[in-house]
């Protein structure tokens, strides 16, 4: 994986990818697709090709909610589906899903009254955002398969892992330096990966 283009912003926002989206058209890229990490807005910005959520990124997400050693069997038994993701095909992760929302239901539809304006709160918060990043993300999630002569990758680990880990590795061992040469560090190690 080379880098074709790089930028230095203070934070990753939806403007400074529309910026970058713009630059590289203005360039003469032509963006077929998009694999990215699940940031809120991007799918809207790349409405208009084909967008692949990073399968590495969206287990990341369920592990945070459900912890790496959930207790709960329905935390396990949806931990277990999201193993399966990029071995099987949607339709197959659909079903898995699906049987799961139904098998554990009642479960994770169980309430708590408080005090609150609404008088009650959900019991497992946590399972269900994880089920639910996951409905939201769903059509995301195999874009690779409808594509297939685009060649997209199901993940980001090619840039996290590729490109940017040893550049990470290299700000690490340096890191007492100020920022200006850190740019210059990165600008340096960029501009080799860009020959």
């Amino acid at each position: 994986m080379q880098p074709v283009w790089y930028h230095f912003v203070q934070t990753e926002s939806l403007k400074e990818y529309a910026a970058m989206k713009q630059s590289l058209l203005a360039h003469g890229f032509n963006i077929q697709a998009v694999t990215m990490d699940g940031k809120r807005g991007l799918y809207g910005l790349f409405a208009d090709i084909p967008v692949q959520m990073c399968h590495f990124h969206q287990k990341a997400i369920i592990t945070r909610y459900l912890t790496r050693k959930p207790k709960m069997q329905a935390s396990i038994d949806l931990k277990k589906i999201v193993s399966y993701l990029g071995k099987v095909s949607a339709c197959r992760f659909h079903y898995m899903l699906a049987a799961w929302y139904q098998r554990h239901e009642a479960f994770i539809n169980e309430k708590v009254e408080d005090n609150s304006k609404r008088g009650w709160h959900y019991k497992h918060k946590s399972l269900r955002s994880a089920y639910r990043s996951l409905r939201t993300n769903f059509k995301y999630l195999f874009t690779y398969k409808y594509f297939p002569d685009l060649k997209i990758p199901n993940t980001t680990n090619a840039l996290d892992g590729g490109l940017f880990a040893p550049m990470k590795m290299l700000l690490k061992i340096h890191r007492g330096i100020g920022i200006d040469m850190k740019k210059k560090l990165i600008r340096d190690y960029l501009g080799k990966q860009l020959k």
